[in-house]
């Protein structure tokens, strides 16, 4: 197990108040960063199940070239993680729980919420749904604002950034639906 899924539990805790606010999102909190992004990723029952495994198992993540290292090996509420990007040294790796997991039958995925030493504070959901004619739509929603000296400093980047990597991790999981 790595230094910092020793480190999450129990000193470190969520970084911000509005826990569980993806679950609406349509009524995100104010004062933070919003970010929506929605993309079809396949077509059926048989597409979900597999998008929704792909997003629950961290799947989806590691195959944009992100590593996670977990306490479990699927997302379920209280479930730790650091999710690093970057190469050797170079790698930055930022501690976040797992707060909730959808539950209707037609809904799969999670979201989850920085924990303190996450350069960000907020939450960021990760959803699969099949909708009612049968598209597969896998939706990011977040709400984060900077929670140390670089990530202000970083003003405007930071969001654009997060745009592209949900961006990126929509073709993704097309990609790993396709492939089945």
């Amino acid at each position: 197990m790595s230094r910092i899924l020793k480190d999450l539990a129990p000193r470190r805790t969520l970084s911000y108040r509005e826990v569980g606010a993806t679950r609406t999102p349509g009524a995100l909190p104010a004062g933070y960063h919003h970010l929506r992004h929605s993309a079809a990723v396949g077509h059926g029952p048989a597409d979900f199940r597999t998008a929704a495994e792909a997003v629950t198992t961290w799947r989806m993540h590691r195959a944009t070239g992100a590593r996670v290292r977990s306490a479990a090996d699927r997302a379920a509420p209280g479930v730790t993680l650091e999710v690093a990007l970057g190469i050797g040294p170079f790698s930055y790796g930022v501690p976040c729980e797992v707060i909730w997991l959808p539950e209707e039958e037609h809904r799969g995925g999670f979201g989850y919420g920085t924990l303190t030493g996450h350069p960000e504070c907020g939450e960021e959901s990760f959803l699969v749904e099949l909708e009612p004619d049968g598209t597969v739509r896998f939706t990011v929603t977040a709400f984060s604002r900077p929670a140390v000296w670089y990530t202000r400093l970083a003003g405007p980047v930071v969001p654009r950034l997060q745009l592209a990597y949900a961006r990126r991790l929509g073709t993704v999981l097309a990609r790993l639906v396709a492939e089945g």
